[in-house]
């Protein structure tokens, strides 16, 4: 079972902490979106993930962000998911966000877990009926 990601905690979380909640969401996220779509060739491990991103001061992360956003939206489409955002999305918000002291950070990673929860809603169907193609 795929939890749901709730954005109002990630973003509470993330400020009281300084960040350091956003790596866990992150970690968390990437080990979901793995179990979700499956052996596409493009998993990365969730610490590895994390140990780049913060070797590359957060570059890393902009690759991440495009990479998961192209593989969520490739299996919501494959199964008939609304999913409106492509990976050139995420990575155009993040590199927005810089210019604008990082509040469209928000908007895109508000887009990301919507979409995330679609997508796990369904995975978690598929866990009693069939039909969610990974």
């Amino acid at each position: 079972m795929i939890k749901r990601k709730d954005f109002v905690t990630v973003l509470l979380l993330s400020l009281v902490t300084c960040g350091i909640y956003f790596l866990i969401f992150l970690y968390e996220t990437n080990e979901d979106i793995n179990r979700m779509v499956g052996n596409d060739g493009q998993a990365k491990d969730g610490a590895t993930m994390i140990i780049l991103t913060l070797v590359t001061c957060g570059i890393y992360y902009l690759y991440w962000i495009y990479v998961q956003g192209n593989r969520i939206k490739a299996v919501a489409d494959c199964n008939r998911i609304r999913c409106d955002e492509t990976g050139t999305f995420y990575l155009v918000m993040e590199l927005l966000s810089y210019c604008c002291c990082g509040i469209i950070h928000w908007v895109g990673i508000y887009k990301f877990i919507d979409n995330f929860n679609r997508l796990a809603d369904a995975y978690n169907t598929h866990l009693s009926n069939s039909g969610y193609q990974g």
